[in-house]
């Protein structure tokens, strides 16, 4: 998957443009984008949403964080929908397990396969998530990825993301950066976070092929609009394509070797891991 698209849970009309797009997964929205009064009402409506999804694209739940006492609330108004994964924001490894109890008790309950409904982790919103980035190896079999994010970050530490040329600054770098290497530690996918500016095609664009290349396998989006951009910045070339089916093949034939010798360069394991996600394949 290369795109994620927020979508408000309170706004079916929102939902019904989103599922319209080339998105490759929505995600409807229980937290940030919802007022405090109307949260309950907004489960509802995400529960409608889930029974009204559009079947080429994954759906996803972002629900509100543990310590608000409200998570388990949501996860019973929208687990009867079956959605793909949950959301889950200001995450810590601990949070991770605790989802997971929750998650299968649910599910057992609503005669949903133990297991199938995946968690996307929103692992760098506190300070305290920054030093726990390197702890989700082995916590739950759920976990699909780890995602990153700079407001509420920037909210805890009562400063402002963005350097006055619109770069982040170190802080918000860091997370990012430990983010992706905590993913790679737990054998998950990487997913970007969103480009505030969505009005802004060029910006969007550079970001998304700069966290392609850092190793981000997809990135959120808050807007439509962003869409076509983020796909096609993550998109696989035939070019890479067709090199990530040579890599794979090689080693199939040699199963047992380090390194192997392609088209006159040198290609080791971490290459092959590398080109069995470029096909889809996993980590093998």
């Amino acid at each position: 998957m290369r795109s994620f698209l927020f979508v408000p849970g309170d706004s079916q009309r929102k939902f019904e443009n989103a599922k319209k797009t080339a998105a490759d997964a929505l995600i409807l929205d229980l937290e940030d984008s919802i007022a405090p009064d109307e949260k309950v009402g907004a489960r509802r409506t995400v529960r409608e949403m889930l029974g009204a999804r559009n079947p080429n694209q994954k759906t996803y739940v972002r629900v509100n964080a543990l310590d608000t006492n409200m998570t388990l609330g949501d996860l019973a108004a929208v687990m009867p929908g079956r959605p793909d994964g949950i959301l889950l924001p200001k995450c810590v490894p601990e949070d991770l397990r605790t989802l997971d109890h929750y998650l299968s008790a649910l599910e057992a309950a609503f005669g949903t396969t133990l297991g199938t409904t995946r968690v996307v982790a929103i692992a760098t919103e506190t300070p305290a998530a920054i030093f726990a980035l390197g702890g989700y190896s082995g916590v739950s079999q759920r976990l699909e990825a780890l995602t990153w994010g700079a407001e509420d970050l920037a909210a805890c530490l009562g400063g402002n993301n963005r350097r006055l040329d619109g770069t982040y600054d170190d802080i918000y770098r860091l997370a990012r950066s430990l983010c992706l290497a905590g993913a790679a530690a737990a054998g998950v996918a990487a997913i970007d976070t969103i480009y505030t500016d969505f009005k802004d095609e060029a910006g969007l664009a550079a970001e998304s092929a700069a966290a392609r290349r850092s190793g981000f396998t997809a990135k959120m989006a808050i807007h439509p609009a962003q869409v076509p951009v983020i796909n096609q910045a993550f998109a696989a070339g035939e070019q890479e394509l067709a090199w990530a089916r040579a890599v794979v093949a090689a080693f199939a034939k040699n199963p047992d070797a380090g390194t192997i010798a392609l088209d006159g360069k040198m290609v080791d394991r971490p290459h092959l891991t590398l080109a069995r996600r470029l096909l889809g394949l996993g980590q093998g």
